[in-house]
């Protein structure tokens, strides 16, 4: 793969020089039970000591630990020591949303002249494919792959056919991979037996500090993209692509996520801060494009995004205010973020948004790409 460096974005720099000596490896171990179901964690690790671990429950990110301007490895996600809280229906930590992530609007649409209707989890909407989306199957894992330069690991799922409502049998690839040259791609294909929406997404919560207790107000974010999707009261948009010059949505240069979010706009007040899907720039083909960075300035750690996607949706945590991290804690009000590369929310519902429509001897493939790095203290 090649090296994903970012040009017109915020530049940061490699954090290939931190912990030196590592070699690329999987490590496998039991991580619970659904039921009578076995559940496996994997653990990869890079040639500088990057460390993703990803559980089959969900095609989960548990956790993502990559260093600080001074070498110092943190976990970046937030995420659970143990199965049960994932499998108490803890709303999508890290997880493989599908098989249409985000809203589809009163859970309903029309395809080929045929109404679906799907639960209505998320009233009066459908939320990431329901009450039993990906995010809450348990996925097969294939054998890790590690060769002198990534290690790799891939899971399949196969949703029947009119599971949570949509039409056709499903069957999604993930695929993780894990660079030296400090990358994580993550790849999703799909193929299907009938007509049927798909939209995968990876749904981590990011604190780049380390610290699940601070909140994500003073990261940095720039995304690339000159206009975002509104939405209505109940955040499906309404299909205007309104332009981000002179609003709080306007991240084409970097800025704290803080520094506009209490503002009295009424987008801001609709969502509870920001939870909307930005339209990201691009040359109209399938190409990996650049669509945000974000960084804190206190540690330095910076992730820089690279999509196939048309959107990028960012979530500011406004929900995440008394979730349960375990053991008596709570994961407080802000202190995570979502950056959700996917296509537009309700797009089966709005034939002028690009189309999830996935068709039989058709393939679904989208691919995202994270690179790692640090700032220099200012």
């Amino acid at each position: 793969m090649r090296r994903v460096v970012f040009t017109t974005l915020v530049g940061v720099a490699s954090v290939a020089s931190a912990g030196q000596g590592h070699a690329n490896t999987v490590a496998q171990a039991e991580f619970g039970r659904v039921g009578e179901t076995r559940v496996w964690v994997y653990t990869l690790t890079n040639a500088h000591g990057i460390e993703a671990r990803i559980m089959t429950y969900g095609a989960g990110l548990v956790s993502l630990k990559t260093p600080d301007r001074a070498g110092k490895l943190r976990n970046i996600i937030l995420g659970f020591d143990s199965l049960t809280p994932y499998a108490a229906a803890v709303p999508y930590f890290g997880a493989t949303v599908g098989r249409y992530a985000n809203r589809i609007a009163g859970g309903r649409f029309v395809l080929d002249g045929n109404s679906y209707q799907l639960p209505q989890n998320n009233a009066p909407n459908s939320l990431h494919g329901g009450n039993r989306g990906f995010d809450k199957r348990v996925w097969t894992a294939a054998q890790p792959i590690e060769t002198p330069t990534d290690v790799s690991l891939s899971l399949t799922y196969v949703s029947a056919a009119g599971e949570e409502g949509y039409p056709g049998e499903l069957t999604a690839h993930v695929t993780y991979r894990l660079d030296d040259d400090d990358t994580l791609m993550i790849e999703y294909e799909a193929t299907t037996t009938a007509a049927t929406p798909v939209n995968l997404a990876n749904h981590a919560y990011f604190n780049l500090t380390g610290d699940p207790d601070r909140t994500i107000l003073n990261h940095v974010l720039q995304i690339n993209a000159d206009r975002f999707n509104p939405v209505d009261s109940t955040l499906v948009p309404t299909g205007e692509l309104r332009p981000v010059a002179d609003t709080p949505f306007d991240f084409r240069k970097p800025r704290p996520i803080g520094s506009r979010i209490d503002l009295k706009d009424e987008q801001l007040r609709v969502g509870g801060g920001y939870d909307h899907n930005w339209i990201l720039n691009s040359d109209g083909t399938n190409a990996l494009k650049e669509a945000a960075v974000l960084i804190d300035p206190a540690s330095g750690r910076s992730v820089g995004i690279r999509t196939t996607q048309p959107g990028l949706q960012f979530y500011s945590g406004n929900f995440l205010g008394g979730k349960s991290r375990g053991a008596g804690a709570v994961f407080k009000f802000r202190t995570g973020l979502c950056l959700e590369t996917q296509h537009f929310p309700d797009s089966p519902n709005r034939p002028s948004f690009p189309s999830t429509i996935l068709r039989p001897g058709e393939v679904y493939l989208q691919k995202t790409v994270l690179r790692f790095g640090t700032t220099m203290a200012k």
